[in-house]
């Protein structure tokens, strides 16, 4: 299993915007085959800083899920929110190795 953390800074006035969108593209995202889990955190201490938490059940899944319609959706749309470009970290899942997620 891939895991992938993306971390989001959010323009301050743009966080309930960001959220709606994130939380709309994390429900159709959990729909898709090759998606274990997709979580939308957010920080305690600064709300305008995010991470989604992509775990994907194959390396295919990835790319097929930026095909999508629904993430093609939210990235346009959080495009202008952001303060900064978002960025990713890969993780190879260690445990538990054969979740049935």
């Amino acid at each position: 299993m891939l895991v992938v953390h993306v971390s989001v800074h959010v323009k301050a006035g743009c966080v309930e915007a960001f959220t709606a969108a994130s939380l709309e593209n994390a429900r159709q995202s959990v729909r898709e085959p090759g998606i274990a889990r997709f979580d939308v955190v957010q920080q305690e201490d600064d709300p305008t800083r995010f991470v989604l938490v992509e775990a994907y059940r194959t390396p295919t899944a990835p790319a097929a899920h930026k095909e999508t319609a629904h993430y093609q959706l939210w990235r346009d749309t959080v495009a202008p929110m952001m303060a900064e470009p978002r960025s990713s970290v890969k993780f190879a899942n260690v445990f538990p190795h054969d979740a049935d997620w």
